[in-house]
């Protein structure tokens, strides 16, 4: 079953993804980013560039030829097809789609009503569902 661990009450996702993403990273873990909307991974493939100049986070999107070859991948299209299943970072409001193939799974929610409210109802899935839950509120 797949650990899922949320994140909440996070002022910044994109920051906080990229913050997680270089941790994961310093782990050598593989990384995957959902969310059904190409914008905001434009968004943060920009941010992971810019994030800090120490540090090289190489990354494509999920169609890119060099994705199964690259530790992560920005994507909204189908995690069935992804080229790695270790880490699922969702940015999205909503339960992704072939989710159980990842070992993990890290759900950002900010302190927004609406945001926080779909990620309560995504909680209960996953608890009904028996996977591992843990709950973190960002600093």
């Amino acid at each position: 079953m797949t650990r899922i661990d949320f994140h909440s009450n996070v002022a910044d996702k994109l920051h906080y993804a990229c913050r997680l993403i270089r941790k994961a990273r310093a782990a050598n873990s593989k990384v995957v980013v959902y969310h059904h909307d190409l914008t905001v991974l434009r968004h943060l493939d920009e941010a992971l560039w810019t994030i800090s100049e120490a540090d090289f986070l190489p990354h494509v999107m999920a169609d890119d030829a060099l994705a199964s070859m690259t530790p992560i991948v920005l994507s909204n299209t189908r995690l069935d097809q992804s080229p790695h299943f270790e880490l699922l970072v969702n940015l999205s409001a909503s339960v992704p789609e072939h989710f159980p193939l990842f070992s993990r799974m890290i759900e950002i929610v900010s302190g927004d009503q609406q945001d926080t409210l779909a990620a309560r109802e995504r909680y209960r899935h996953y608890q009904q569902q028996g996977h591992t839950l843990s709950h973190n509120v960002a600093k």
